[in-house]
């Protein structure tokens, strides 16, 4: 089969098609033909072997998002069936439940192999359907992006009617986060430095935005939007450079999901801020299959569409990665088998 794998040394000069033997299904395994799949940020960390000793050994497929077809079951496996349309899940070994070691060290694209190859072996208990009205580059963004937007919200963040919503971006995460934020009823407040980027997310539904380019001290700006309130839930993406901001415009007893570093891993937030106004700093990394199917639920019940912003073929990764270097795109890019 084919496959493209980062070999011999690290970096996105090390990305090379390769070919592997077909593989086929053990025990309570299933054999996936993949169809599509999507980027993360996180592939390009996991390029440069950016989570040290948990990125995994070389060779390495990278590209932990996808789906396929089942195309053969293995002995004993009875929740899927031949033909269904599954996504295999960022965290194959979490199934429900609050993480652990274990489940949190296991994940797709590092240090297991990932989907961009023509044929995946996966548990039958790591996969799990995706919603029919769907295409398959759609459904490849599911299960890290919007999987993390989901659980920010609902799992951890427990959004409801009318609280407001502060969304860094417009990423993968945050563009789902929009999506999901607006579903369930919340007044959504996005930050961008694109003019063109925010007519698009008010075109989505965004309420009020704020271009930080323009408007460098945003907390100020967007606690006016609140009334002087704060902010009951902000989706953070930025890190080192946006979070002493985020505390200051997040309400007493308020949420901060801390789902990315895009601006730096160092803590130079006041944390006197967290403790005065009882905040919670909450980390989210994708999340459980329970999660993803109850995501994939809500998708199907109101017609959630993913955003997708442009789709390369399989023997072009390489531009579908300079593509995400860049910081131009809105939405996901999506490679299609």
């Amino acid at each position: 089969m084919r496959v493209y794998q980062i070999e011999g040394d690290w970096g996105l000069g090390h990305l090379r098609p390769a070919t592997r033997p077909d593989p086929a299904p053990g025990p309570g395994q299933l054999l996936l033909r993949m169809t599509a799949s999507s980027l993360n940020y996180r592939d390009l960390v996991v390029l440069d072997r950016g989570y040290g000793h948990f990125t995994g050994a070389l060779p390495l497929v990278p590209l932990s998002d996808g789906v396929g077809e089942v195309v053969a079951l293995g002995e004993g496996v009875e929740r899927i069936a031949l033909g269904e349309r599954v996504c295999p899940m960022f965290f194959p070994d979490w199934i429900a439940g609050e993480p652990d070691l274990s489940r949190l060290t296991q994940s797709l694209g590092g240090p297991l192999d990932g989907t961009m190859s023509q044929y995946m072996v996966m548990p039958a208990s790591g996969v799990a359907r995706v919603p029919a009205a769907l295409s398959d580059e759609q459904a490849a963004c599911l299960p890290c992006a919007a999987l993390t937007a989901w659980r920010a919200l609902t799992v951890l963040g427990t959004t409801r009617p009318g609280e407001q919503v502060l969304i860094q971006g417009s990423g993968g995460v945050a563009l789902f986060a929009l999506q999901f934020a607006r579903l369930m009823g919340a007044h959504v407040t996005v930050i961008s430095s694109s003019d063109e980027k925010i007519e698009r997310l008010v075109a989505m539904g965004a309420h009020a935005t704020v271009n930080y380019r323009r408007t460098p001290d945003w907390a100020r700006a967007t606690r006016e939007i609140t009334g002087g309130r704060g902010y009951d839930q902000i989706v953070e993406v930025g890190g080192e450079k946006t979070l002493p901001q985020s505390l200051r415009c997040i309400r007493p007893g308020g949420t901060i999901s801390m789902i990315g570093v895009l601006s730096g891993a160092a803590m130079q937030a006041s944390l006197g801020h967290v403790v005065t106004r009882q905040v919670r700093l909450q980390g989210v990394t994708v999340g459980a299959r329970d999660d993803f199917e109850q995501m994939c639920r809500a998708i199907a019940q109101h017609g959630v569409v993913p955003v997708v912003d442009r789709v390369f073929a399989f023997d072009e990764l390489l531009p579908a990665f300079e593509r995400l270097k860049s910081g131009t795109q809105f939405g996901k890019i999506c490679i299609r088998h």
